[in-house]
């Protein structure tokens, strides 16, 4: 199955790279994320302010789904020719302030398909962004269990704004299975 960003050809069709992808969805994070930090008063007439009241449940609160088109991989190895460009179609669920559940494919790193299913687990915040793990399972890496599946526990902190978000996760290298990298996942909120 193709999707329209799933080829380097179609990014560089737009005169697009990864590269500037992902760093656009950071800063866009980042600006949204500032704004949001700062809270909407409301100046009346006799110079007294307040804080509008909350009209809905927080976004976090209800059940956002994002869409991600893979992630890029800044390998430690970068001397192995690794494929940094992981492009696929992934999904994410926010079950609740803390959690969320996410399934998705994408080009590994060796250039092979690679399918994952885990959760987010992310109690805590930081620099405007949410901090914990991922856990869950890959499969279709070559070297690491003959491809088959495996769990997985990473470090992971995401930055959402209220229709971009960036997660940022550090995988460890695994000998000579699996290779260390820091990856981002630009995502996109399809309904919250």
């Amino acid at each position: 199955m193709r999707f329209g960003l799933s080829s380097p050809k179609a990014i560089s069709k737009w005169g697009l790279s990864m590269q500037k992808v992902f760093l656009f969805g950071a800063l866009a994070c980042a600006g949204s994320a500032q704004a949001q930090s700062q809270p909407a008063t409301m100046a009346w007439a006799d110079g007294s302010s307040e804080s509008p009241p909350a009209a809905t449940a927080p976004l976090a609160a209800r059940h956002s789904i994002w869409l991600n088109p893979g992630f890029y991989s800044a390998h430690f190895d970068t001397h192995k020719g690794l494929r940094n460009e992981n492009f696929g179609f992934g999904v994410e669920v926010q079950l609740n302030e803390n959690w969320s559940a996410t399934a998705g494919r994408f080009i590994n790193s060796d250039s092979a398909q690679s399918s994952y299913v885990g959760a987010y687990y992310q109690p805590f915040t930081f620099a405007n962004g949410k901090w914990g793990v991922v856990m869950g399972a890959f499969n279709g890496y070559p070297k690491a269990f003959d491809g088959g599946w495996f769990p997985a526990v990473l470090p992971v902190a995401s930055w959402e704004s209220r229709w971009v978000g960036l997660n940022v996760a550090l995988v460890p290298p695994l000998k000579d299975r699996l290779y260390g990298a820091v990856t981002f996942q630009l995502k996109v909120r399809v309904q919250d």
